[in-house]
């Protein structure tokens, strides 16, 4: 998010902002409400990326004026945290912890990654988003239920579910940045001329032994699930 910063930035304060009252205070009663202009903020973030949200662009799809806007959102950091909750709503999990919690966990982190396709401009947002709102809450309380079996004490689940959501949230951006040259036949022809040139001239015996090893699948899915496998099986629970 670039342009138009509120009045006043210093940081966002959880408690009045999930449970305080969130209409304003004065003045009549607005044709809009903060899950409108949410909701117009993630649309603009779906389709041209987060630098495009500014509470202009905001107030301009409402039909508000922008500085109404601060009333529900003081600055684009709130504004923020309402978006990520906001699409948090869409982390339905498939039912309650089987008791394999490594075949859990995976699947709590293939929930992560189709959410953060459908919506770009996540990874960027959880890499400053700090605060869990009542949406994100749910998701979070089954991510800990799949790890009650391990045993560990609370603070080293919620660890856990950190580390995996930003090693997501990290293949998920290399992913997203990738496509477009994933996509060139030509880019991948002569980055396969280019490898086999440097296996073959002598000098990177540790790369040509690896190059020639079996082939694996190369789709992003297959790549994301071998990551994540080695992930979650190196987690210890003792």
């Amino acid at each position: 998010m670039t342009g138009d910063e509120g009045p006043g930035t210093a940081g966002v304060d959880p408690y009045r902002l999930w449970l305080g009252d969130p209409r304003p205070r004065r003045g009549r009663r607005p044709a809009y409400s903060r899950e409108a202009i949410t909701a117009a903020a993630v649309a603009l973030a779906d389709a041209e990326g987060l630098e495009a949200v500014t509470m202009r662009r905001v107030a301009a799809q409402v039909g508000a004026g922008v500085m109404s806007l601060y009333s529900y959102a003081p600055d684009k950091e709130t504004l923020l945290e309402l978006m990520v909750d906001h699409v948090s709503g869409e982390l339905s999990h498939p039912g309650p912890p089987t008791g394999d919690w490594r075949a859990d966990l995976k699947a709590v982190a293939h929930l992560q990654r189709a959410h953060m396709l459908r919506h770009p401009w996540l990874p960027a947002a959880l890499a400053t988003h700090r605060t869990p709102g009542p949406r994100a809450l749910a998701f979070l309380e089954h991510a800990l239920a799949v790890l009650r079996p391990t045993g560990l004490d609370g603070g080293t689940k919620l660890e856990i579910f950190a580390q995996l959501t930003a090693f997501v949230a990290g293949h998920v951006a290399h992913e997203i940045a990738r496509a477009p040259a994933s996509r060139s036949s030509a880019r991948a022809e002569a980055e396969a001329r280019y490898l086999a040139a440097v296996a073959a001239d002598g000098r990177h015996p540790e790369l040509a032994e690896a190059l020639a090893s079996p082939g694996r699948p190369l789709t992003p899915e297959a790549t994301f699930t071998r990551f994540l496998d080695r992930l979650v099986d190196g987690l210890d629970s003792h």
